[in-house]
């Protein structure tokens, strides 16, 4: 049972980095853009609230830092495709591109340096119950803040004004616009909260899942994020069910490796990878389900004078 129980809980520590950073993409991509640039801003997440943890002695700092840090790199995103209006696929490379660069020069004095991890929850009476006990109550605080993350942007999106705009943006800009809707001002906002939870994605991972910074660290997991919003349907509980199964797709491989099975590790290390594709292949073949979920003007660059 113990053994059960260590399983379920780094399942949810594997989990939870995506299911923040996919929870964010997905009000980017209801507001209607694509931001492809969610791995460089996890990774800028991660080496910022690092050195910001370790330079200070104090995790939550760290984390706020990542917050502020992955909002920033977005702000610079929004402002390439909703004000100069380039091409979002393009400009979102290029800040991954610039992150994962960018992190390296100012990672690489705190590689190897001990890292500082967030504590995890102990409530007396309820982290010590058998099996259910660490996994409920004794998880890091980003575990609860990822769930609180898609309650909240579930009950915004489909129960609020201000997500039934959105939404309403995201199918047609041009229409929303004509109603008087600062479309704009709606997809900065987007933009940002997406930031942000990618940077706060990159946090966990420096400070709770791997308490270290090593270049790279991300390692394809805002990839990973951007593939399980469309595994979702654009829905946030399923963006909460794919972020476990892709977890424990992730922590399934290394126990595989761990029993020695005749694998080779090299293989079994790409299985998230190669079940994302998986994923989306199958997603892909069921088009008609695809484009009555899509957000209609996902993509499209909008420019109000014209």
């Amino acid at each position: 049972m113990e053994i059960f129980q260590n399983i379920l809980l780094t399942i949810a520590t594997a989990a939870t980095p995506l299911l923040i950073a996919a929870i964010g993409e997905l009000v980017v991509e209801r507001c209607g853009v694509l931001n492809l640039g969610v791995e460089g801003m996890m990774v800028m997440g991660a080496v910022s609230g690092f050195a910001v943890a370790v330079s200070t002695g104090n995790p939550w700092l760290g984390v706020l830092a990542a917050i502020i840090v992955g909002a920033l790199f977005s702000l610079l995103f929004a402002f390439l495709v909703l004000t100069v209006a380039t091409n979002q696929v393009a400009t979102g490379l290029s800040l991954t591109l610039l992150g994962l660069g960018l992190s390296g020069m100012v990672g690489e004095s705190f590689v190897g340096s001990a890292g500082v991890k967030l504590p995890s929850l102990y409530i007396p009476g309820l982290t010590d119950l058998p099996l259910v006990g660490r996994l409920l109550f004794g998880q890091d605080p980003l575990f609860y803040v990822s769930i609180a993350l898609v309650a909240g942007v579930m009950w915004f999106l489909f129960k609020v004004r201000a997500g039934l705009t959105l939404r309403s943006i995201g199918d047609n800009h041009d229409s929303a616009h004509a109603l008087g809707i600062p479309v704009i001002r709606y997809r900065y906002l987007a933009v940002m909260f997406g930031g942000a939870c990618a940077g706060l994605a990159g946090a966990h991972l420096s400070l709770v899942y791997t308490p270290q910074w090593v270049e790279n660290m991300t390692a394809g997991r805002g990839w990973i994020a951007l593939a399980l919003v469309v595994f979702a349907s654009w829905r946030p509980w399923r963006v909460l069910a794919g972020a476990y199964l892709f977890g424990a797709v992730t922590i399934g491989q290394l126990h595989a490796q761990a029993l020695g099975f005749g694998i080779p590790s090299q293989l079994l290390s790409s299985l998230p990878y190669l079940a994302t594709i998986v994923v989306l292949v199958l997603i892909s073949s069921n088009r008609r389900l695809t484009m009555i979920n899509t957000p209609a003007s996902l993509g499209r660059p909008f420019v109000p004078d014209r």
